[in-house]
């Protein structure tokens, strides 16, 4: 059995100000897909630096609220409702990735009208920039010691861990971690070598909505499912899957899609904007 490093939530103490690790894994999440798009954009004509700050303000925007938003609708209404103020108190902890993507997908038509540019375009530029923010995310989780795993069969399993945070202190799955790297990494090497050639447009967001999907229904069997939501249906379908299971199911009418249409934004077979 691992010893959960309880780490202090405050990163950084400037007098007054306290930086939080929540806080700053966001940091890192924006200045790495800032990173990536920049890498991204010398592959593609027409793509200017104030372009891609805008492209990451738009985005971080919408990850900011949209995720926080999701996340006091699909799982503490009731919260919200007793207490409207904490809708705000972001650095508490407490954001939806399927309500952050659906952010993401209205603050980019915003950009796409600005810069005049294709949704799918766009969103086949950014979706390989988005796993490494997603494994920042679950790191912050991890930290914080929020969105734990699931109890573990035999309590000598090795990576099974207490977190400071459970009222039951059972020893857990680090599920943040399983995510961190299976939601994150992982999906961020599938994505980014599929992305590294031309492909029909809406292929790379069609493989994002898939290979995230996939890991996140997969990853909930081992997160323990949110106390005021349990499992929804057949005893043990959790929220988190039934948000993923149409994601997967776009993804593939997407890739197929595509393919019928092979339409290219970008390399030698290029075609014209529809």
């Amino acid at each position: 059995m691992l010893t959960y490093p309880n780490i202090d939530p405050i990163a950084l103490s400037l007098g007054p100000v306290k930086v939080h690790w929540y806080g700053l894994m966001y940091l890192l999440a924006f200045l790495c897909a800032w990173g990536l798009a920049s890498y991204r954009a010398k592959q593609r004509d027409h793509w200017s630096s104030e372009m891609l700050s805008d492209l990451i303000f738009y985005g971080a925007m919408g990850v900011i609220l949209g995720g926080r938003i999701g996340y006091v609708l699909f799982y503490e209404f009731d919260k919200f409702i007793a207490d409207p103020i904490w809708l705000f108190k972001i650095w508490t902890g407490g954001m939806s990735f399927h309500g952050g993507f659906l952010g993401v997908m209205i603050a980019m038509l915003f950009w796409c009208y600005k810069y005049k540019k294709t949704w799918f375009e766009t969103l086949d530029f950014i979706a390989p920039c988005v796993p490494t923010g997603l494994m920042f995310g679950r790191l912050g989780n991890f930290i914080g010691g929020e969105l734990y795993g699931r109890p573990v069969t035999d309590p000598n399993f090795a990576l099974g861990m207490i977190f400071p945070t459970d009222p039951l202190q059972l020893v857990r799955h680090p599920s943040q971690i399983y995510q961190a790297l299976c939601e994150g990494l992982l999906l961020f090497i599938i994505i980014w070598w599929f992305s590294s050639k031309p492909r029909p447009r809406m292929a790379v967001s069609a493989v994002f909505l898939i290979g995230y999907g996939c890991a996140r229904f997969f990853m909930e069997f081992f997160r323990e499912p949110d106390a005021d939501q349990g499992f929804i249906l057949l005893g043990w379908v959790t929220k988190g899957q039934l948000l993923s299971l149409p994601m997967i199911l776009i993804g593939l009418w997407m890739i197929w899609y595509a393919y019928q249409k092979k339409i290219f934004d970008w390399g030698p077979q290029k075609n014209s904007s529809i």
